[in-house]
């Protein structure tokens, strides 16, 4: 459930219109998987529905209490996905296992300096692992994405953090912003 309860992971408008942001770029995957800055947590349960049986789900937000509910929601849906609910600042060096995957939803646009925090989760990727960031496509900030990026920066961002094949797998209408799109690149070989 998300809210406290009020709504079904399964049928909330919200985990469609993430759905289509987000399985262009994971379908057929498994292994060590972040989702930093999860929030409450809509693209952990969409990761869980995706990752092969045996993968792991590191959830990472630095709220405590963001955390705990998310693993109550996500307590009945992630299967055979192992979850570890994980307080850390991702804006930090973060001691996580070699990861698979990578996804930053709607967390980036909280970054100034957004540089050198890409370069320092790239470090985390194994060889050829992926990095998935989904934001709004704007440069236009405001009080609740104060330092947006749109595809451009996510491209340009991604070949300077050394990451390989950049490119927009998808992009959905937004009723706050006009437009979300989701970037894919992958971790040198």
């Amino acid at each position: 459930m998300l809210n406290g309860g009020r709504e079904d992971w399964a049928t909330s408008r919200r985990v469609a219109k993430a759905r289509l942001l987000l399985e262009p770029a994971v379908q057929g995957v498994g292994g060590v998987w972040a989702d930093l800055g999860c929030g409450d947590g809509v693209f952990s349960y969409l990761l869980c529905t995706y990752l092969a049986p045996g993968s792991q789900l590191y959830a990472v937000d630095q709220d405590a209490g963001v955390l705990r509910q998310v693993a109550r929601n996500l307590a009945d849906h992630c299967g055979n996905v192992t979850f570890h609910a994980t307080r850390a600042d991702f804006t930090r060096p973060l001691s996580l296992p070699p990861l698979d995957g990578l996804v930053m939803a709607n967390a980036l646009h909280f970054v100034q300096q957004k540089a050198p925090v890409l370069k320092q989760l790239v470090t985390l990727l194994k060889p050829g692992a992926r990095l998935i960031l989904v934001e709004y496509n704007t440069r236009q900030g405001n009080y609740a994405v104060p330092y947006p990026l749109d595809e451009d920066d996510f491209l340009a961002l991604a070949a300077a953090a050394g990451l390989q094949d950049a490119q927009i797998v998808a992009r959905a209408p937004s009723s706050f912003l006009g437009e979300m799109f989701t970037g894919l690149a992958f971790a040198p070989e």
